[in-house]
């Protein structure tokens, strides 16, 4: 029985925001209490110092249930932001599920594309998009390998393995609140890419003889110190090993600063890396998919977090130099080098794990993302990914987009006997809505997610659309330029390694209709002989023709529409043949333009 996301997303986000509530009012009366406090240490300490008439040492009481406050505060503040992230996480769930999504999250309008073969078509990416829909990972690159995979067809194994990975996540609803409640409180600090190049750098000061010539010195400084100080000795030895120090730390001082510098920011990235990581750790799976992404975090050994840790102490030993009391003796213990020559150990044995790491954290958010979706749709199949000719075979199919009360399904079947659907009908009766359900469920099917459809059997497909076409005046092109552009485009894709399939809203509309039927005919025909699979639509009745032209591996299909008390009324519903009628002259009036059709 499927879960009810509903129930549960409310349930959950009810107590998340009470106890955000509750947090927020204790620490409200902490703060308050820090007032009450701290006024009451300025009214003893000014009654100690001026007026003598209560010890000084009673300054002490306020001061510790000062400082006690504080530290309390400080511990609350992240549990109450963790709390409210937690809220908003589920609210924004509840928004998807009631369609109020749109314009609210993550738009991934940086990933758009003009020149791509559908991104721009199917709405993938922007306000109101089906990246916006889908996306919930939090840190950059999880969402730019969410956006990779809806841009590009995976090979059927990988989608049959994210498919695995997907529904095995699905019910993870603690997995997903917490990644999101950790990639939100840092999620945009994190420069992945940054990181990695910082791990994969050549390195600086690789050298265990250089570490070991340190430690030496050091311990021959300590040595000779101790023999002065304690056993009488001379003190000439104590100042050679100074110097022999000093000069070391000259020559390796260029470096060492580099060095220095470049931990600063990576060192806090890994830190938040580690946080994340450390989350996925723990998780237990078993789809081979999510398996391999455990391997990657292995490759060093230990966990990830563990090597961290490692550099994080490291680090932490390294900002000890900037302590008052222990800056004096930082250089005779050649503290910066030593610690600089242990930050590049680290680099060098596990720089290069770094990239794996944060490839595994985006595909595991992007997969995340996916088994979201999954959840809240949970009467959304997986697709069947087929062997053979070219296969787009729906039942129910529908738009993912739409809201489910006001999404119609159709029924679409594309393949060796029948390649080609030329789709007519009226204005605003569906056509472009099916094109458009069609592309989406393909991306999808291809991404590793459900779809919305009862059921959908495909082979692996390139997607090649022609939809939204303009013209450019800063280009100088025509639109009909531009669509035939967009055309030997797909042409060339479908002599790719997938089999194309081709979606065209009113073929070649900017030209005369015998150029239009004449030029349509052969582009369908030609990509029809290289094996692609697809649907063109028009209002051009002349194009139907292509069908009769093509057959038997072409059909006529049509939407329809009916006037019904001086309104137009639709029923989204495809059937086959043509259609017999036009919507254009009533749709004119009935926006109050005169028109006389004698």
């Amino acid at each position: 029985m499927p879960v009810d996301a509903r129930a549960a997303y409310s349930a959950r986000h009810a107590d998340r925001a009470q106890r955000a509530t509750r947090l927020a009012a204790r620490e409200r009366r902490i703060g308050n209490a820090r007032l009450i406090v701290f006024g009451i240490g300025v009214v003893l300490a000014w009654a100690a110092l001026a007026q003598r008439w209560v010890p000084a040492w009673t300054i002490t009481v306020p001061a510790a249930l000062f400082a006690g406050l504080v530290i309390a505060h400080a511990r609350l503040i992240p549990h109450r932001r963790a709390a409210e992230r937690a809220a908003a996480f589920y609210a924004a769930g509840l928004a998807r599920l009631d369609d109020r999504w749109a314009g609210h999250g993550r738009s991934g309008a940086e990933h758009a594309d003009a020149a791509h073969p559908y991104s721009a078509d199917l709405d993938l990416f922007g306000p109101g998009s089906l990246f916006e829909l889908l996306c919930t990972a939090r840190t950059h690159s999880g969402a730019t390998r969410l956006a990779a995979w809806l841009c590009a067809p995976a090979p059927a194994d990988e989608v049959r393995a994210r498919q695995a990975a997907v529904d095995e996540l699905r019910a993870r609803l603690d997995l997903r609140e917490q990644l999101a409640a950790l990639g939100e409180a840092f999620g945009d600090e994190l420069d992945l890419v940054a990181l990695a190049a910082w791990g994969e750098a050549p390195p600086r000061l690789q050298s265990a003889a250089l570490r070991a010539i340190a430690a030496v010195l050091v311990a021959v400084s300590a040595a000779t110190l101790a023999l002065w100080q304690l056993a009488g000795g001379r003190a000439w030895p104590f100042g050679a090993a100074v110097a022999a120090c000093a000069l070391f730390g000259l020559a390796l001082r260029t470096r060492v600063r580099a060095v220095v510098k470049e931990v600063d920011r990576p060192g806090r990235e890994l830190e938040l890396l580690s946080t994340l990581l450390e989350r996925v750790e723990r998780e237990p799976v078993a789809a081979p998919r999510l398996l391999a992404l455990r391997a990657v975090l292995d490759t060093t050994g230990a966990a990830p977090s563990v090597r961290i840790a490692q550099l994080e102490r490291t680090v932490g030993l390294l900002d000890a130099r900037r302590n008052q009391f222990f800056a004096p003796l930082a250089p005779f213990l050649l503290w910066q080098t030593q610690c600089a020559l242990a930050i590049e150990a680290w680099r060098a044995a596990c720089g290069p794990a770094i990239r794996g790491w944060c490839d595994a954290l985006a595909d595991f958010e992007a997969l995340a993302a996916l088994s979201c979706y999954a959840y809240e749709h949970p009467h959304d199949p997986f697709p069947e990914l087929v062997t053979g000719a070219a296969r787009y075979e729906g039942s129910g199919l529908g738009h993912p987009l739409l809201p489910a009360a006001q999404c119609v399904r159709n029924d679409v079947r594309l393949g060796p006997d029948c390649a080609a659907l030329v789709i007519s009908g009226s204005n605003m009766s569906g056509k472009s809505t099916l094109l458009r359900t069609l592309g989406v469920n393909a991306v999808l099917a291809q991404a590793g997610a459900p779809v919305r459809a009862t059921r959908l059997c495909l082979t692996p497909l390139a997607i090649g659309t022609s939809m939204r076409v303009a013209d450019s005046l800063q280009t100088g092109t025509s639109r009909f330029y531009a669509e035939i552009q967009r055309l030997k485009q797909l042409v060339d894709l479908a002599h790719g390694a997938l089999p194309l399939c081709f979606l065209l809203d009113e073929v070649l509309h900017g030209t005369n209709s015998h150029d239009r039927r004449v030029g349509a005919e052969a582009v369908v025909r030609g990509l029809v002989a290289r094996g692609a699979i697809g649907c063109i639509t028009t209002h051009d009745l002349s194009l139907a023709h292509i069908a009769d032209a093509l057959a038997p591996r072409a059909a006529n299909v049509h939407f329809a529409d009916h006037l019904e008390h001086g309104t137009m009324r639709f029923d989204y519903r495809m059937q086959p043949g043509i259609v017999q009628h036009s919507n254009a002259l009533a749709l004119m009036r009935a926006v109050g333009l005169e028109v006389d059709d004698a």
